[in-house]
């Protein structure tokens, strides 16, 4: 790929600029010819795919699917995606229902093998997948520049995705804390340390949800369903990342003060 998107500051000052030149730089990146050959092969071919193991077997197709779910890294993990598209999420104990990461669940039901049956042939199937992976892959780019952006920029989707499969209000806590990338976004803007996924997790429900109260006056995510509030919650992580990058250059600063006056 050709295009790299601008982004010439950091932090919230970063996110406004790439925010107000959103529409342009996407128009940019999806017309590079790379994200134009995934997307037209994917269109042209998808409705002939009937069977999960019709799409692992077929690894352009695939890697398509994975990244419109923000799952590339899994492409060559090709059993263990066979086995999250054809259980489905309707049986009882279906696989992607007992992952953590609700990611894979949606995947599953976005492609329906082991539900009502494979959507790959139902009109606008093709383009509902393709738009996602345009939109996730401008994500990637954007992290090749600045990985806390594509954090910010994830957190809408991913929100999104769980708040139209998980409905009772703790399952949606734990769906959050299952999503590696969602759940940095809410550990930094939370100003909760890493070390916390190391507590019984029933603990880091009450911590992540107490925090959470604590700056939007409940411990409900429905509140997230605002985009101001998803706004909030963006301008809260990246104020925060960088006070911590502030803070360690600092501490590295009168580190090497201390070593040159030794």
């Amino acid at each position: 790929m050709t295009f790299t998107p601008v982004i010439p500051l950091g932090g919230y000052q970063g996110w406004s600029f790439l925010t107000r030149t959103m529409e342009a730089q996407r128009s940019a990146f999806v017309a590079d010819p790379a994200i134009r050959r995934a997307t037209s092969a994917f269109e042209t071919r998808i409705a002939s795919v009937r069977t999960a193991a019709d799409l692992v077997a077929d690894r352009q197709l695939l890697d398509v699917a994975l990244t419109a779910f923000g799952l590339e890294s899994d492409i060559n993990s090709k059993a263990f995606i066979e086995k999250v598209l054809a259980e489905g999420t309707q049986k009882d104990g279906a696989f992607a229902n007992r992952l953590a990461d609700k990611r894979y669940a949606a995947l599953a039901r976005a492609f329906g093998f082991g539900d009502l049956g494979p959507r790959t042939g139902e009109p606008g199937f093709a383009q509902e997948i393709t738009a996602r992976f345009e939109a996730r892959s401008f994500e990637a780019a954007v992290g090749s520049v600045d990985d806390n952006l594509r954090r910010a920029m994830n957190l809408r989707q991913g929100l999104a995705d769980i708040f139209a499969t998980v409905t009772a209000p703790d399952a949606r806590w734990f769906a959050v804390m299952g999503d590696l990338p969602l759940r940095s976004v809410f550990e930094g803007a939370l100003g909760l340390p890493a070390s916390i996924g190391k507590l019984d997790i029933d603990r880091q429900l009450d911590t992540f949800r107490s925090r959470f109260s604590g700056v939007f006056g409940t411990g409900d995510l429905a509140v997230l369903s605002s985009r101001a509030e998803q706004e909030r919650l963006i301008r809260l992580f990246l104020v925060r990342s960088d006070a911590a990058v502030g803070a360690a250059a600092a501490s590295g600063a009168i580190a090497l003060q201390l070593l040159g006056a030794r």
